[in-house]
């Protein structure tokens, strides 16, 4: 089932990229829930531009 991807694969490539420059932002998106997971993946998704893909990092380095 689609549905059934995990979140991993689901990441987008900018999202993943700027988290790569900041462990902590990694440790902190691991430790998310899943629903939390999803929330921070539509507003990546959602980003138009770098600034506001690293503004989804920032947040997670709060």
């Amino acid at each position: 089932m689609m549905g059934d991807i995990p979140l991993e694969v689901e990441m987008p490539l900018g999202l993943g990229m700027a988290m790569a420059q900041f462990p902590a932002a990694m440790e902190k998106y691991a430790a998310l829930s899943e629903e939390d997971r999803r929330i921070l993946i539509d507003r990546a998704r959602s980003a138009r531009s770098r600034k506001e893909m690293r503004a989804c990092v920032d947040d997670l380095l709060k």
